[in-house]
């Protein structure tokens, strides 16, 4: 399995990475818990050392999952997950308050079973919380040693460009595929020239 780093990050990662958020989320009933767990831990063995996962994802029912799997593995590899919303459920809103980002990174620890995050994404913009307050909730907690990396999912140009000025931002998770080529547009020439790496 090819590598690649995140930007200037120095984060590296397997060319491809496992989402998880179909094994419990989003696609139907949640697969069986061993079965899941078996298909997470044949994706390492296959090579693959970057896992995405978010408290929004059944509630932290996948993190638990996602941390359960990986925890024979968790010095191998690389674990991303999110906060951004009410009570970790997407249909109640947003919610990018300080308060609310350190509640889901002390939960996110402990149901992944790590140290520290490797990559905590801000799962959507809150338009009511200014992105630099985020950005700075998320640098305290990298100061704190509790968080190692700072992303951004779904995000605006300016909204990034405002971010990595108070915290570098390691990567951006966006939408990308045959049927959508908008990130060519404007999104992956500042991530070119900010050093920021694209998901």
């Amino acid at each position: 399995m090819n590598k690649r780093k995140l930007g200037n990050s120095g984060l590296e990662v397997s060319s491809l990475g496992l989402g998880c958020m179909g094994l419990t989320f989003g696609y139907g009933p949640a697969a069986d818990e061993k079965d899941a767990i078996a298909l997470i831990q044949k994706a390492v063995e296959s090579g693959v050392t970057f896992f995405d996962t978010a408290e929004a994802y059944s509630q932290g029912e996948n993190e638990e999952l996602v941390g359960k799997a990986l925890k024979p593995y968790k010095h191998r590899v690389i674990i991303a997950t999110k906060f951004g919303f009410k009570n970790g459920d997407s249909h109640q809103g947003l919610d990018s308050t300080p308060e609310r980002i350190r509640a889901v990174a002390e939960r996110s620890l402990k149901l992944l079973q790590v140290d520290a995050i490797d990559l905590f994404y801000q799962h959507r913009v809150d338009p009511d919380v200014p992105i630099e307050d985020v950005a700075g909730t998320v640098k305290d907690l990298i100061v704190e040693g509790k968080v190692k990396h700072f992303g951004l999912s779904e995000a605006g140009i300016q909204t990034i460009r405002r971010a990595h000025t108070v915290l570098p931002v390691a990567a951006v998770q966006s939408e990308y595929s045959l049927w959508w080529r908008e990130p060519e547009n404007e999104l992956l020439p500042l991530l070119e020239e900010l050093g920021i790496g694209f998901v």
